[in-house]
């Protein structure tokens, strides 16, 4: 006799799903942490580094890449002659593949040399020969392949030639070459090259002799030739001469510039002035090549540390080791202190020390930050979201790690960027802008009404420090403290900066003629406009925090807000009226922040970085002579007199530097934020075998639950078994 179909089917059901539960139970306990790994579980204790990015490059080509996220990856592939010494403060450059750092030869307009001190208003011309290291090879590429015969595999392709190859490695064969001075000059012509559209084109060709006359040579030659499929073809740079660029022979090129200008060396630690070999050129201009996305774009060519060997960046990016790098070293001496904090351990060592970098897309930061706490990625910034539960502040103002943090050994690592952020006023509106003392008291009341410290406590968690004037902590010129004050919005008390008082603000606006925000000549109230192209919840509450900081003033605030592409537009043309915008240092020069403020250089007119459109005269002039002079007291005076121009005029709410916090690792070594530096990578050192030990203490399975759950089976299933034994006595034989 058999037991109740109902009891059947639940014995049935719970030995299935007990089943289920004990597999699933022996596949946890044999893979221990593995099951919720995003790594494949052999490079658990591999030397490789795990980082991610949340936008996608757009171009690698160092002649066109200009934007942090795609500088991540082109600067560890390209070398410059010169970069900046990793450890070292203030910034300083030091050769890469130059032998050493050039000294100008300055010349004067007829060609004759001149002194080292000649005054800058007798150069003419400044003249960088520069010499490169012999025996750099360039990665392994196809475009270097050739035959047993020494032919080129792949120069001479055909679009029935490349058949099916959709990728790089769909080309078998590699070679290299040796690094040539050629390389470099080609790719200085390549920035001068009209179909290239680099954006350091405008500031290059104010520099470099005869910059622009080769773009127009080089134009013709190519309008000239015909067209391959359709498509304009290629030329060989190299055939046609730039009155400023020479190459020397095999391993010295030279650049003469215009005047006298010390900060070209900085310009030349950029990833645009790094080798472009012409071979590579070449073969990416081949017919079909780019529609098939094989460009320089989508895959770089270069003697650096790493190469690009995965480029998928809808899901991973991937770096490795570029077998035929030459020989390079961590440095010998930092900063003091550098040695105390374990920076110098690595001194003399060869570089890189990381085989592989993997770069994984991440869309969202709430996985992003999980993966960080488990171990998956070896660094991190900090959300705004999660601030509060990673740093505490000490009663003394310091930033510091909760104790959760501080348990897993994780390191908070903070500095202040060379960058600033700042609201605008556009010196060519008939209401805030001019240079009247109405219009300077409007300014300046408007400047101590937004309080820049309450708006990096909301919107920043402290994460930066009130702006003085255009310098940044880090560039020459900067003065901390109640030294380097705008006295027209701060006083000093007790040696520490406070800003002045509301109704130091309401008298101010009362004396540019709009007591208690109404215009005393027609009784209307002041409307002000601000521009943005922000959208979005946080937006919003940026927006209403402005409009409450205009309303301490009785001013009402219009936040007129665009698309970026109208934006960009109504500042062109000068539409705006207040706005918000910040700069990034392209090299740690006052000349960098300085020229954000010079007349010529305005954005109406000028098509410059100017946005304020502030045109001084006077600020104009001493520009001019700061720029080219070498860092030193006098340099010093004439700064402090801009800057203090600059804050009496009010062109600019001086906004903040922002501050750097930043999360690494225990495993994680060599760690020192150079915000000048981009080709950091190859200081860095993983402890692999700590990260696996870390990870499967995080990441333990937690697999109780699964027991409870069979435990209530059995007792599920117990009735079921003893009812059928129960039937199974009371049947007769």
């Amino acid at each position: 006799m058999s037991v109740p179909h109902r009891f059947a089917r639940r014995a049935i059901a719970a030995v299935v799903l007990a089943v289920i539960l004990l597999g699933l139970l022996a596949a946890m306990h044999a893979a221990r942490s593995e099951w919720n790994d995003p790594y494949p579980a052999r490079q658990a204790d591999r030397n490789i580094l795990y980082a991610a990015f949340m936008e996608r490059p757009k171009r690698l080509d160092p002649a066109q890449a200009y934007n942090e996220n795609e500088y991540t990856f082109i600067s560890e592939i390209y070398e410059p002659p010169f970069e900046y010494q990793y450890l070292l403060r203030p910034y300083t450059l030091v050769p890469l593949t130059a032998r050493a750092m050039p000294v100008p030869v300055y010349l004067d307009r007829h060609g004759r040399r001149l002194p080292a001190d000649a005054p800058a208003r007798r150069i003419a011309y400044s003249v960088y020969t520069i010499h490169i290291r012999r025996g750099i090879m360039y990665q392994p590429a196809p475009c270097f392949a050739r035959d047993a015969s020494g032919h080129y595999l792949y120069q001479s392709l055909t679009r029935a030639q490349l058949g099916g190859i959709r990728t790089i490695a769909g080309f078998r064969h590699t070679g290299t070459r040796e690094l040539v001075a050629a390389d470099y000059v080609y790719e200085i012509k390549r920035l001068a090259s009209p179909w290239v559209q680099s954006p350091l084109f405008s500031v290059l060709s104010h520099y470099i002799v005869g910059f622009r006359r080769f773009a127009r040579t080089a134009a013709r030659i190519r309008a000239a030739l015909p067209k391959v499929d359709g498509r304009p073809p290629y030329v060989d740079l190299s055939r046609i001469p730039m009155a400023g660029v020479k190459v020397l022979g095999r391993y010295t090129y030279s650049i003469t510039v215009h005047g006298k200008y010390p900060q070209f060396l900085y310009w030349m630690a950029m990833p645009f002035f790094a080798p472009m070999p012409p071979e590579a050129d070449h073969f990416f201009s081949q017919p079909g090549m780019k529609s098939r996305d094989l460009t320089l774009n989508w895959y770089p060519v270069g003697t650096g540390p790493y190469m690009l060997t995965v480029n998928d960046p809808n899901r991973q990016m991937v770096l490795e080791r570029n077998p035929n790098y030459h020989p390079d070293f961590y440095p010998r001496r930092g900063e003091p202190g550098d040695a105390q904090r374990g920076l110098l351990k690595d001194a003399g060592q060869r570089l890189p020390f990381i085989r592989r970098v993997v770069f994984s897309l991440e869309r969202e930061q709430i996985p992003y930050w999980d993966k960080f706490l488990q171990g998956y990625y070896d660094e991190s910034a900090i959300s705004t979201e999660s601030f509060n539960q990673v740093v505490q502040f000490s009663p003394g103002g310091e930033a510091e790690l909760t104790r959760s943090m501080r348990a897993k050994g994780i390191r908070l690592v903070t500095g202040v960027a060379p960058s600033i952020y700042y609201y605008g006023f556009n010196m060519l509106d008939p209401v805030v802008g001019g240079y009247s003392q109405r219009a300077r008291r409007l300014r300046r009341a408007i400047s101590i009404a937004i309080n820049i410290g309450q708006y990096i406590s909301i919107f920043r968690n402290g994460r930066g420090l009130p702006a003085q004037g255009p310098l940044p902590p880090g560039i020459f010129g900067y003065e901390p403290g109640c030294a380097g004050r705008d006295p027209y919005i701060y006083d000093c008390i007790g040696g520490r900066l406070r800003r002045k008082p509301i109704a130091v603000a309401r008298r101010l606006l009362a004396e540019a003629g709009y007591p208690d925000g109404r215009d005393a000549r027609t009784g209307k109230p002041l409307l002000l406009y601000y521009d943005t192209y922000q959208t979005g919840p946080e937006a919003k509450a940026n927006m209403d925090w402005m409009r409450k900081e205009f309303r301490k003033l009785d001013i009402q605030l219009v936040v007129r807000a665009t698309d970026y592409n109208r934006f960009q537009q109504k500042m062109r043309h000068g539409e705006e009226q207040i706005f918000s915008w910040g700069w990034n240092a392209d090299y740690p020069d006052p000349e960098d922040f300085l020229f954000l403020l010079y007349g010529p250089n305005s954005e109406v007119g000028g098509n410059g970085e100017n946005s304020a459109n502030y045109n001084n005269p006077r600020y104009n002039r001493l520009f001019n002579r700061m720029r080219n002079m070498e860092n030193g007291p006098a340099r010093e005076a004439i700064i402090r007199r801009m800057v203090s121009m600059a804050q009496r005029d009010a062109p600019w709410v001086w906004g903040f530097y922002p501050k750097e916090f930043r999360l690494y690792q225990a495993w994680l070594h060599n760690v020192k934020p150079n915000y000048m530096a981009t080709n950091s990578l190859k200081y860095l050192r993983i402890d692999p075998a700590l990260r696996a030990r870390d990870r499967r203490a995080w990441n333990r399975p937690v697999i109780w639950p699964l027991w409870v759950v069979l435990a209530l089976l059995a007792l599920l299933v117990l009735p079921a078994v003893l009812v059928y034994r129960q039937k199974e006595r009371r049947s007769p034989l």
